[in-house]
């Protein structure tokens, strides 16, 4: 067996190695929130008096225990829960996958609970929205994370939007499991149908770069032009032969930009997986390494990520969050939404993607709009899920009822009361 073949097989091996047993699916979320002034919207940065290095020896003192990277506290954790930061300090909270949302809904307010005095103390909140609202990505410095200033670099040659990526914007992120090679196929396929949907129907970033963003779904627009060979939905996502070996050879092909060798870093120059993979020799975590530095809008690993959501406050965040469950573990829905999807090619997500750009969640995507489509998978959604799990897919309603987007209700408050009132409805509170 040659080299290439190797390689394939010991990722082929990797995926299958995350499969579980059926009805043993559990889900997971990351919620990202940016960090900004209480009075002028402005972001937070990472070192002075009330910046964000403090604010995480605040949660020191209150118990958590700080995650350190040399000398820079760049996250913390305590029991199930871990606070991790993005580029420009984005703070991302996740928690242990779980069969029930109540869990997780238990574990967030508990969450938001423990740490908004200490934002509230310094002026500060937590703002759950798509995109910063006033800072400009050029007034923002990188996070003293290692990892990024590689990434930073690397994204210099790549797309127009990649440092607006990093910078700027902030999301949601579900987490679902997968039972055998088939049932991957599937929702892979599934879920890269429905991300335009997502996208438009979840649409949160009302500013960019301070102004008003004059178009829709700003969040499609950045990682369209990110880096185009590990952003978006990748190109064979709805070819007839998907397979583990398929999303291999994509890793296989990607750069990963830089090595993490017991905590040494070093840039890998532009040299793809392939040429660095030693197929008898490297360790999981070599290979999820290579996983993690590719952005598509569905990334596998040893489960499946949704990763097209704008950030959203609770508990729409939580709406999400169902509607995906929902849709994901049902054998029913499944199967509808593949055979809604089963003549589904690249050029008709294309086509989708650039109606939501023009006219939003009005936007024709496969002969229905964004609008017909949320209310069809919310049917679908709700059916499926257990009475007591319905309840969280309630926030959803608003969108529905009103036919707008968070992006368009935000527009709409703001117009009306002013930027006050439609950060009210971005701040993070229970």
């Amino acid at each position: 067996m040659n080299k290439w073949d190797k390689q394939i097989d010991r990722l082929v091996e990797y995926f299958r190695s995350g499969e579980k047993k059926l009805g043993e699916g559990k889900i997971g979320v990351e919620f990202e929130h940016l960090v900004l002034d209480g009075k002028t919207y402005e972001t937070i940065p990472y070192r002075g008096p009330r910046g964000i290095a403090e604010t995480f020896k605040d949660l020191e003192a209150k118990g958590w225990i700080g995650v350190y990277e040399g000398e820079d506290i760049l996250g913390a954790e305590k029991g199930s829960t871990v606070i991790s930061t993005e580029p420009a300090l984005q703070f991302e909270v996740s928690f242990n996958s779980e069969k029930c949302l109540s869990k997780l809904d238990d574990d967030y307010v508990s969450f938001i609970k423990e740490v908004e005095g200490v934002f509230h103390s310094k002026g500060q909140i937590l703002a759950a929205i798509g995109y910063q609202p006033v800072t400009k990505i050029d007034e923002i410095e990188i996070s003293p994370k290692r990892r990024y200033s590689y990434m930073y670099e690397h994204f210099k040659s790549k797309g127009s939007h990649a440092h607006n990526m990093m910078k700027g914007t902030a999301a949601v992120q579900v987490v679902i499991d997968y039972f055998s090679e088939e049932d991957f196929i599937r929702k892979f396929r599934i879920g890269n149908a429905l991300s335009p949907i997502l996208y438009n129907v979840f649409d949160n970033a009302y500013f960019f770069e301070g102004e008003k963003y004059k178009g829709n779904n700003l969040r499609q627009l950045i990682w369209e032009n990110t880096d185009s060979e590990r952003s978006g939905v990748p190109a064979f996502a709805f070819d007839k032969d998907l397979s583990y070996a398929s999303y291999a050879e994509y890793i296989l092909n990607n750069d990963i930009i830089f090595t993490d060798t017991d905590g040494h870093l070093e840039g890998t120059q532009g040299r793809p997986f392939k040429d660095m993979f030693d197929p008898d020799k490297a360790s999981d975590k070599e290979i999820l390494h290579a996983i993690s530095i590719v952005f598509p809008d569905l990334r596998l690993k040893k489960y499946l990520e949704f990763r097209m959501i704008d950030s959203l406050p609770y508990p729409l965040n939580m709406a999400v969050t169902a509607l995906i469950k929902g849709l994901m573990y049902s054998e029913m829905n499944l199967n509808s939404l593949e055979e809604d999807f089963n003549e589904m090619t690249y050029k008709d997500l294309e086509e989708g993607r650039m109606q939501g750009k023009t006219r939003g969640i009005k936007g024709l995507y496969l002969g229905k709009t964004y609008l017909e489509w949320a209310t069809y998978l919310y049917d679908l959604a709700y059916q499926a899920l257990h009475k007591e799990e319905r309840k969280y897919l309630k926030p959803m309603k608003k969108i529905l009822d009103q036919g707008k987007s968070p992006k368009d209700i935000f527009g709409q408050v703001l117009e009306k009361e002013g930027m006050d009132t439609a950060m009210d409805l971005v701040k993070v509170e229970v």
